[in-house]
């Protein structure tokens, strides 16, 4: 059979396209993983079977990467492995984490007599004179009884106390602690605190919020070295659960955490992005930062303030419109004075900084929503993704003002099935059903994120995707869910704690999904989350992270 010359140039010209396919490219990648099954997030290209790494960065997503092989290019077989774009939080207290990893461990005594043995156990370990610090203790845990400075005097004569509710809101002091504070009987009312006394008047060694200052402000400041310690620690637990990128809004005011950070950036000792906020009061001393040196890097980035409206339900200091059901004499506190908060709030949106607040009760979240407006009408248009940090209780109004407002909800999943034991004797039962808000915020069309709020809630993003898909209280009397119709899909929370985080630090465009040009942060998973029974989330294993193409942790063999 005779083919004419067209014929004849169309097919050598598909015999050359063939073959150039099979050739790699110029620039051959670093690494391929292959044989995965990929949840990329992005929706171009929702799944693909393997990457290609050049540098920190993704050269390719797909299913044939053979072009990309070279000679020198390492190949990784994923062995069926469940990929996905690196988990961000949204919201950490890094170095108080740090610190925990290497202090008393409360969170899971489950009576008072635990409570104390915990502690006399660990002071043991001590020198005289040492700090117990930390603990993230739960009196909900043995009942909702308020532990004393009695409890713990007797077994810490050499070592003052200042141990720390899980929620970061209230502490208890032993009585070293207390006189080395100078708190007495005769010390007055703290604004924006509470000091809990006896029937005599006398302090009982628990302070909450404000109250707790006196106390902060006689703890000796940890050293460098001991940040960096702190830090390492740190980074070493998150990447073993999964977690490629952190927002950490301080433990120590921001300041000598950024301080921290950028040591470890400079000596290229970052094992995980980190955007480090510092505290909104200081926002004029961020604002000099930022026009002198400019915002940082895609390893460690600034220009975001926290600040803080109200305290916690866990300690009664949330700020609600209505009297808490089992404290009827109180509807929660104020930490700031409004009117300062709102000035901070508008000069620090002026001067083109990110603001995110701490709000938990509804009238807080409120309050917060509408500054947040005014600060914009004043200010003008701008991408500014104001951030409302924890957004637990809203009234239906708040639901539809974060979305219409653009306002990031940025919450913490596992606060849900932890609260979710106790919260209905605090605040009843018609103001659970707006608790947590996750399928209503969604559906409202708001840019919701999540994170864990360490050491409030356990870093891991798998408790925190199992939480927001599942609702289940950590007691296990609610298997159906806790206020079940706020539940979300496994590949809502997937993306919760990948694009939508990415994008509330300013981010996408680097990190969050999984496509060519992006910076190769991706971890592997030892099940599918998408098919595997929602239960069983909590339980997959981490198999390895991988932070700007270098891998910063691989489960052991």
């Amino acid at each position: 059979m005779k083919t004419n010359p067209l014929q004849r140039y169309l097919f050598l010209t598909l015999i050359a396209i063939s073959l150039w396919h099979c050739q790699p490219t110029s620039t051959p990648a670093d690494i391929i993983y292959e044989n995965g099954v990929i949840w990329t997030g992005d929706a171009a290209t929702p799944q693909a079977t393997a990457l290609a790494v050049r540098g920190d960065s993704l050269v390719y997503v797909g299913d044939d990467p053979k072009a990309w092989k070279g000679p020198n290019t390492q190949v990784v077989d994923l062995q069926g492995a469940f990929v996905t774009p690196g988990f961000i939080d949204n919201h950490t207290h890094f170095f108080m984490g740090g610190f925990q990893l290497a202090s008393v461990n409360l969170r899971n005594a489950k009576t008072p007599a635990e409570f104390i043995q915990r502690i006399a156990d660990f002071a043991k370990s001590l020198e005289p004179g040492q700090w117990i610090l930390n603990g993230d203790w739960d009196h909900e845990n043995w009942g909702g009884e308020l532990p004393r400075k009695e409890w713990i005097d007797s077994v810490t004569t050499r070592n003052p106390v200042f141990v720390t509710r899980m929620d970061g809101h209230m502490s208890l002091a032993n009585s070293q602690a207390l006189e080395l504070a100078g708190i007495t009987r005769s010390t007055s009312a703290i604004a924006g605190g509470t000091i809990i006394r006896d029937a005599q008047g006398v302090p009982t060694g628990i302070l909450k919020d404000e109250a707790m200052n006196p106390v902060f402000r006689v703890i000796p400041a940890p050293s460098d070295a001991e940040m960096d310690e702190a830090l390492r620690r740190a980074m070493d637990h998150a990447v073993s659960l999964g977690v490629t990128q952190i927002n950490d809004v301080g433990s120590f005011g921001g300041w000598p955490d950024l301080a921290t950070f950028r040591r470890a950036r400079a000596k290229d000792a970052l094992k995980i992005r980190v955007y480090s906020l510092v505290t909104l009061a200081s926002w004029r001393r961020l604002d000099s930062l930022v026009t002198t040196e400019g915002r940082g890097d895609h390893w460690l980035h600034w220009g975001g303030l926290k600040g803080f409206v109200d305290g916690s339900l866990g300690s009664t200091t949330a700020w609600f419109y209505d009297p808490y059901v089992d404290e009827p004499e109180t509807s929660g506190l104020l930490v700031n004075d409004t009117a300062a908060l709102r000035q901070w709030i508008i000069q620090a949106d002026s001067a083109q900084l990110q603001v995110a607040v701490h709000a938990i009760g509804d009238r807080a979240n409120d309050w917060l929503l509408q500054v947040y407006a005014l600060a914009a009408q004043r200010n003008g248009p701008r991408d500014r993704r104001f951030r409302i940090e924890h957004a637990q209780h809203l009234t239906r109004e708040a639901i539809r003002q974060f979305a219409s407002q653009g306002v990031v909800p940025s919450m913490q999943p596992y606060h849900a099935i932890d609260d979710g034991r106790w919260a209905a004797k605090r605040i009843g039962p018609e103001r659970i059903l707006t608790t947590y808000a996750f399928r209503s915020l969604l559906d409202a069309g708001a840019p919701l994120t999540f994170g864990s709020d360490w050491t409030v809630a356990p870093i891991s993003p798998l408790q925190g995707i199992y939480a927001a898909v599942t609702r289940q209280t950590l007691d296990g009397a609610n298997p159906g869910g806790w206020v079940p119709g706020e539940k979300i899909t496994v590949e809502e929370a997937l993306r919760c704690y990948t694009a939508n985080n990415a994008y509330a630090a300013f981010m996408e465009g680097k990190t969050g999904v999984l496509k060519a040009g992006m910076l190769a942060d991706f971890v592997v998973l030892g099940q599918n989350l998408l098919t595997i029974a929602p239960e069983d989330i909590k339980k997959v294993p981490i198999l390895r992270t991988v932070v700007g193409g270098k891998t910063m942790f691989e489960a052991s063999k």
